[in-house]
């Protein structure tokens, strides 16, 4: 594959994604349980690009941070979802959702190094956000484990997609599509954070 194609890629990947509604939570007709808590991180492009983003970042800051930041993120999403699940107010979780991949976006963008323990709250400070989103639009026929326990593997999983994405980064050409990709989960976050803020206005 060549470099140009490389170059070309985020713009390919912001034009598949920004034509979707930004409603991704809305899971009309979907069953309950562990599929419907899987698919659930899946079906929202603004949760996805950050599950994505926090597994990149932790890529560029190398270890601890590749790994403890992907774990962190499903554990203190479950505590979120448990939240979300007994209806305690939090406020403007949507909002709070775009701002986290306008700004992770942004941290893979510009490469952020920030202490791994700082590096850790932020990422834990808007999984509270994610997991709170999941488990307050639990479907009423599922499960509450089983629903919670698919959206940890799935979200899980997105976080081992980043990681891969961000092994680019051995490569010049690499570390420039990285970056590339982090300019459009930003953006899209920018898009969404707008969304949102319009509707809370």
């Amino acid at each position: 594959m060549s470099l140009r194609i490389f170059r070309y890629l985020p713009f390919a990947i912001a034009g598949l994604v920004l034509p979707q509604a930004a409603f991704a939570h809305e899971q009309v007709g979907l069953g309950g349980g562990l599929v419907s808590g899987f698919l659930h991180p899946l079906t929202g492009i603004d949760h996805l690009i950050a599950m994505v983003a926090v597994g990149i970042w932790g890529a560029q800051l190398g270890a601890p941070a590749i790994w403890v930041l992907p774990i962190t993120f499903p554990l203190v999403m479950a505590i979120g979802g448990v939240l979300g699940i007994l209806h305690v107010p939090l406020p403007m979780p949507e909002v709070m959702i775009a701002l986290s991949a306008l700004i992770l976006g942004a941290a893979v963008a510009v490469r952020m190094r920030l202490p791994f323990a700082a590096a850790a709250a932020v990422v834990a400070v808007f999984a509270i956000f994610h997991g709170y989103a999941h488990g307050a639009e639990l479907p009423k026929s599922a499960n509450p484990l089983a629903y919670g326990v698919g959206f940890v593997v799935s979200t899980g999983l997105l976080h081992l997609c980043g990681i891969t994405i961000g092994t680019l980064t051995r490569w010049p050409a690499g570390e420039r599509l990285i970056q590339g990709l982090g300019v459009v989960i930003a953006m899209l976050g920018g898009y969404f954070l707008a969304l949102s803020l319009g509707a809370v206005a």
